[in-house]
C-alpha cells in the first residue's frame, strides 16, 4: 500500500484573504475580494512563521484524506492544528484488514508471516466466556506487534498556516511520504502564492 492524499477541499479562501485587511479597517470589509487583497495577502501570508501577520490563513480551512504508515502518523500527530475528523480502527477492523495488503512494500516478510500467524492463533481461540482471558491477552498481542508499515486511512482537518509550517519543516524530509504531502500542499489553490512556502526550498 502507497502513501495517499486525496478528497481533498478547500474552504474560506476569498474570505480569509479579504479578512487579511482587517487590521487596518474600522469597518469589516465583506465586498468581491480584488487583486490588492490578493496582493496583500500574499505580503502578509509569506512573513517568517511565528511573526502572526499570517494568522488570516487559519481561515483557509482544508479537509481531507490521508493513507499513511503508522510511522508516519506518529510524526503528523505534532501538529498542532492537523486534526483527526475519524480515522480507521485497529480496535474495529483490524482482523477484517489484509495486513500484508494494508502495509508498506518495505515491510519485512518475516514480519508479515508472524502477523498471519498471530491472526491465526487468535481466531483458533473458541469465543465464549471461558476463553475471554485468553482472547484479550492474543489480542494485546496483536495489537502490539502489528508493523509500522501498517497503513491507515483517516480524514483530517487543517488550514494553510499549518500547512505552510509542515512544507517547511517537511519539504525535503528523508521519508518520502512526507515529499508526497509537500507535493499535494503545492497543489492546493494559490498555496505557495499566499504561504511563501517556496522561499525555503
Amino acid at each position: 500500500m502507497n502513501f495517499s492524499v486525496s478528497n481533498s477541499y478547500v474552504y474560506g479562501l476569498e474570505r480569509a484573504v479579504k479578512a487579511s485587511g482587517n487590521p487596518m479597517r474600522v469597518v469589516i470589509d465583506t465586498s468581491e475580494t480584488n487583486d490588492k487583497d490578493f496582493l496583500r495577502a500574499e505580503k502578509l501570508g509569506s512573513c517568517h512563521n511565528g511573526e502572526g501577520h499570517d494568522n488570516y490563513l487559519k481561515g483557509i480551512t482544508v479537509q481531507l484524506d490521508v493513507c499513511a504508515p503508522l510511522y508516519w502518523w506518529k510524526e503528523a500527530q505534532r501538529y498542532h492544528w492537523f486534526e483527526f475528523v475519524s480515522s480507521e480502527s485497529t480496535m474495529h477492523c483490524l482482523l477484517k484488514f489484509d495486513v500484508a495488503a494494508q502495509c508498506v512494500e518495505e515491510t519485512d516478510p518475516k514480519i508479515l508471516e508472524r502477523m498471519k500467524e498471530l491472526i491465526a492463533e487468535y481466531n483458533a481461540i473458541p469465543d465464549d466466556d471461558a476463553h475471554k482471558v485468553e482472547q484479550k491477552a492474543k489480542w494485546r498481542v496483536l495489537v502490539a506487534s502489528l508493523p509500522e508499515g501498517f497503513c491507515l486511512a483517516a480524514t483530517m482537518v487543517t488550514n494553510y498556516q499549518q500547512l505552510k509550517t509542515m512544507y517547511i519543516q517537511r519539504h525535503n524530509h528523508k521519508l518520502q511520504e512526507w515529499r508526497v504531502f509537500c507535493d499535494w500542499c503545492v497543489s492546493l489553490p494559490r498555496f505557495l502564492a499566499l504561504t511563501g512556502a517556496d522561499k525555503y526550498n
